[in-house]
């Protein structure tokens, strides 16, 4: 973008430049994340998280992405989905996570960031059973899914068959038919 040479500007501008913010989640362990303002709690929502928090707020994605990729070193910054769908995460205490961010972060004078103050927020999925093995249901591969719906679980659709990941099923039309 500064140089320029952005296919996009006006989505650039739209989408980078504004406030991201750089966060703990906690899906099916610990791990980093970057979103942006408005995707608060969405995003978190979406990757199944029980307890997230923000940790810095940074003016625009390329120095939350940075950020990120620091923290990366010593945190996971992907969710294990397997794992996620299996269990439920048992709850961490993000005390000592987050003096490990700050920590790294000390030392990090690229720009500017503001630290913000330890606000944990924790969500609760509707699951009533979690799979003992995670068979993954795609439309791609089926042309019908049928199944007992067990639970609800970030973007992931729950059934005593397997796991459909509602986010891959764009674009399909699906009916949800109460068996009485």
């Amino acid at each position: 973008f500064e140089k320029g040479t952005c296919r996009e500007p006006e989505w650039g501008l739209k989408e980078c430049f504004q406030n991201h913010y750089v966060y703990l989640a906690n899906s099916s362990g610990i791990k980093v994340g970057i979103t942006r303002e408005h995707q608060i709690p969405t995003r978190w929502l979406d990757q199944g998280a029980i307890q997230a928090l923000p940790i810095v707020k940074v003016k625009n994605r390329l120095h939350s992405g940075l950020i990120e990729t620091r923290l990366s070193g010593f945190i996971a910054d992907k969710t294990q989905w397997q794992r996620l769908l299996k269990q439920e995460a048992e709850k961490v205490d993000f005390t000592i996570q987050r003096d490990l961010v700050l920590k790294s972060l000390s030392d990090f004078k690229e720009f500017e960031f503001d630290i913000l103050p330890m606000e944990e927020k924790e969500f609760q999925y509707p699951v009533l059973s979690y799979p003992e093995k995670i068979k993954s249901l795609n439309f791609d591969k089926l042309n019908l899914i049928e199944g007992v719906l067990t639970g609800l679980k970030g973007q992931y659709l729950i059934l005593d068959t397997g796991v459909l990941n509602v986010r891959q099923a764009q674009g399909y039309k699906i009916i949800f038919e109460e068996i009485t």
